[in-house]
This record gives structure tokens, sequence and C-alpha cells, in this order.
């Protein structure tokens, strides 16, 4: 058993924690403000291979183990949570066009996704349909053309940024077995946007809820086959969890870098606030948390990556100590900074408004206990 990361590993951790500290780290609050990312960030992100990290060579990809890619999130996310996890989306995005669409679908949408001059969004989620994920409502109907798509998706990150989605939509029944993946491409007629959401954090990357009405697509834009959508979907959970938690874990540990370098510094009582016995106890707490953290991250994505029984259950274990972990060690940095911990320019209230987040989406973390309860039991019997 071995827990080091090999060179290549560590040279794709160093590549992206130098890229994140020199092209995002310096305009992270900036974006934020704006409410935006600029989207020539992206192709040099893929210059880096980062926009198809788990695509197969074959394809043109990366063609990274799910390990590997947690390490890519987790430095991109020591400078900014937001714009890491909205790459994670469209890696998401790319690697079900990979896995299950038509060589007609990879050769129309694969290439401008790995040189991310066409970024993706995905629309799973519906104002009536969170948790419960397959009680969707969107439709697409069959027509001699294509499909014919209504409905509405919420809390879409790149709504109305990005240039393309892939869309969950009813084709058939009112069951899991009645829904299908499509694209749909930016300006087709009949696909609009809602209001800018205003958010607690992930500011800078745009969300809005995506509204079809009677969207016409092409049939070649069904991605795999009808009625299996929701599988799909389903299949890419684990590592969206896995991408999450990373992106919990780089903040996280931004944050007890910059508190250990404030505590160095700032003085009360005649020292450095760095030499009270009960502030040390708190630091080796948060180190105890951060290494727990990322030692359990790496062992699920490890897991994924062999195919274990039990991956998705340690994903989900994974996904939600590892997000309220980060949780909990950034507003404990923010208490050792005192009253500058609340202040934008020391970058940490950014870090616990982003991280809040992680504990909702790529599924709750109560339904991240159900999942691992139910295997317990699963497991029992």
């Amino acid at each position: 058993m071995d827990f080091a990361l090999t060179e290549e590993q560590q040279a794709i951790f160093d590549m992206a924690r130098a890229f994140g500290e020199d092209h995002i780290a310096p305009h992270a609050r900036q974006w934020e403000a704006e409410g935006s990312i600029p989207k020539d960030l992206w192709p040099r992100l893929a210059e880096l291979g980062f926009g198809g990290l788990y695509v197969s060579e074959e394809s043109g990809g990366s063609g990274l183990s799910r390990l590997d890619a947690t390490l890519v999130f987790e430095a991109l996310s020591r400078s900014c949570a937001s714009v890491a996890a909205f790459l994670s989306i469209h890696n998401m995005c790319a690697a079900m066009i990979d896995r299950f669409g038509s060589d007609a679908v990879k050769a129309r949408w694969l290439p401008p996704a790995l040189s991310m001059e066409t970024v993706f969004s995905y629309c799973l989620t519906e104002p009536g349909s969170g948790s419960d994920a397959a009680a969707l409502k969107t439709r697409a109907h069959r027509t001699n053309e294509g499909y014919t798509l209504n409905g509405t998706k919420a809390f879409i990150s790149g709504g109305g940024y990005s240039d393309a989605y892939v869309v969950m939509a009813r084709t058939g029944d009112d069951s899991p077995k009645g829904i299908s993946a499509v694209i749909v491409e930016d300006g087709t007629p009949g696909l609009s946007f809602g209001g800018l959401e205003d958010k607690m954090g992930w500011r800078s990357q745009p969300t809005r809820q995506v509204q079809f009405d009677d969207c016409r697509i092409p049939g070649d834009n069904l991605l795999g086959a009808e009625g299996q959508g929701f599988t799909y979907a389903m299949m890419g959970l684990d590592g969206g969890r896995l991408n999450i938690a990373a992106c919990s874990l780089g903040p996280a540990q931004a944050a007890l870098d910059a508190t250990m370098a404030y505590m160095a510094e700032r003085k009360a009582f005649g020292r450095t606030i760095d030499q009270f016995q009960a502030l040390q106890f708190r630091l080796a707490d948060m180190e105890i948390e951060l290494q727990a953290a990322r030692t359990f991250l790496r062992q699920a994505a490890w897991k994924l990556d062999q195919g274990a029984p039990d991956a998705t259950k340690f994903c989900a274990m994974a996904k939600k100590f590892v997000t309220e972990a980060g949780s909990r060690i950034a507003d404990q940095c923010l208490q050792l900074h005192g009253g500058y911990g609340y202040l934008a320019d020391y970058g940490i209230e950014k870090i616990v408004r982003d991280l809040r987040v992680h504990q909702i989406l790529e599924g709750t973390n109560e339904i991240m206990r159900l999942i691992v309860s139910r295997q317990m039991l699963a497991d029992r019997a």
C-alpha cells in the first residue's frame, strides 16, 4: 500500500496549482464582483489538457484517472473554488460525450469541448426536482426533424453563459427509464434564461434558470440511446462527488496556510498569537482533520478507479466528510483571523461562502448518508 503520489501525479498537481496562482487567484475577487469568468481563461486551461481530463486519449483527451483529476481540482480550487467547480462541470459533460456519444456526436462536439472553445453546462435539476432527480418534468418530444423541448431547469451553473448544454429530458414514461440526454446549443430558438441568481458563494459563476419553449434540436443531438439518460447521470455522480470534495480540500488548505502566516505576524499580549497553546491546539485539530479528509478522498478515488464494489459508498462518504471538514476548517480560520477574517481583503470570508454550497450540490449530504446507510443494511442482509 503506497500513499505517495507518483512523480507524474505531483507534476499534475504542481502544474494546476501554478496556473491557479498565476492566472486565477489575482483576479478571483474581481470576477466575483463582476459575476462572470472571462471566456478566454478556458482555452488556456485546455492547453494544459484540462478540457478533457478523463476523456480517453483515443478521443484526444488527457485520459487521467479519477484520482489524478482530484489533484487538479484540489490544486486549482486553492485559488478559487468557484472557477475549479465550473471546470468540473464542463469535464463531466465532455466525459459523457466521449463515453456515450455516437461517432457523429463525438466528431461534432468533442474537439471544441477539449479545446474549450465550446464550454458546456449540465442541466438536470429542476424547480420541483432536486434530490428526487428522477421526478424531472422537462420533456423532449420526438418529431420528424428531431426533438422539441419544453420545461425549465434550475440552479444551472453557466446558464446564459455557456456555449452548449447537456440536458436531461423525458422522452418516454414517468420512470427513470423515460429520461434521455440531449445536447442543446446556445442560440437555439426556444432556449432562454432566467435572471441572474444572487448567491451566497460561487458568485463568479453565472447561475440562472434554463428554459425551453418549443426548443427544437436535431435528432443527432441525442446523447447515447433514448431512455438511458438517467443511467448516464447516475454514472457520473460518483466522480462529481469526488471533484466537489476536492474543491473543498484546496480552499481549506489555502485558508489554513493563510491563517498560519497571519498568526505568525499578529501580536497580542506581547507575543505572536501562534505562541498561545490554546490556539496551537486549534491549528493541530484543523491539520488533523484536513489530512484525514485528503486521505479519505484519495482512497475513495482509488476505489472508483479500481471499480471496487463499494466505490459508490466510499464516494458518498468522502463527499460528506470532506465537504463538511472543509467548511469547518474555513470557519475556524476566519475565527482565528478575528475581525480581519470578516473583511474581503483577507480572502477567508470568500472561502467560507464558496464552500457552503458543497454540502448541497452533487447530492446533498443528507442523501450521502442515505446512500451509506442503505449500503450498510444491504451488506448486513
